[in-house]
């Protein structure tokens, strides 16, 4: 599938506290906690929990979300499909939506079941 404009200015536009709940649920329905969840954010966003309920509080936008974020350096390392997208595939000046992408593979990793280990990506030496 392909990114349209369209598509990164509504995603971009979504409130994140709107979409945070939705993300618990489905982990808490396959057993993971929320430090494991807010283990993996942190990782990807660098926000620790308390940074993390102060954005969901002020209903901050994806865009806004992402513009305040701190994306892990192997953030380049999570490839797969996500909701139809190659994120590897996503061009680069769709960035939200790639990172957007990136997190949601990272919660849907989580999910199923995949180690955290392998989960917060590291380079091979």
């Amino acid at each position: 599938m392909k990114v349209t404009l369209e598509k990164n200015e509504k995603l971009g536009a979504l409130v994140f506290a709107s979409i945070y709940p939705l993300y618990w649920n489905r982990l808490e329905k396959h057993g993971r906690t929320k430090e494991e969840f807010h283990n993996v954010i942190e990782w990807f966003t660098g926000f620790n929990e308390s940074q993390l309920q102060t954005l969901i509080t002020e209903k901050v936008t994806f865009r806004t979300f992402f513009e305040k974020a701190t994306i892990h350096p192997n953030a380049h390392l999570i490839k797969g499909v996500v909701c139809g997208y190659r994120i590897e595939e996503i061009e680069e000046e769709f960035e939200l939506y790639k990172q957007c992408r990136r997190m949601e593979k990272l919660i849907d990793e989580l999910a199923r079941g995949r180690k955290i280990e392998k989960i917060l990506r590291e380079e091979n030496k």
